[in-house]
């Protein structure tokens, strides 16, 4: 899936707010959580998210969805991560 077929998916999902997220190689983020839902297309480097008792990886290509507020812990790859994202307030 390119860039322009997910900002389709978002729109259509009603995700307004679509943003580039750069993080730096080996970055690591502790349990937090965000004010809003947040759907992603990885593209570039990768990304282990720690959700609940799961560990979800994701690299190039790569779609996450993350629920409004939903406790996660984030680990970016040796070469960091870039990802496309959609982020919705709670409806």
């Amino acid at each position: 899936m390119n860039q322009e077929q997910f900002k389709k998916i978002l729109t259509d999902e009603g995700f307004q707010d679509l943003v580039i997220v750069e993080r730096e190689a080996d970055g690591y983020l502790d349990m937090h959580t965000h004010p809003f839902e947040a759907k992603a297309l990885i593209l570039e480097g990768s990304v282990v998210l720690q959700v609940d008792d799961e560990t979800l990886s994701f690299k190039v290509g790569d779609v996450f969805h993350l629920g409004y507020a939903k406790p996660h812990t984030e680990r970016y790859g040796p070469s960091g991560v870039k990802y496309l994202v959609g982020r919705k307030a709670e409806a």
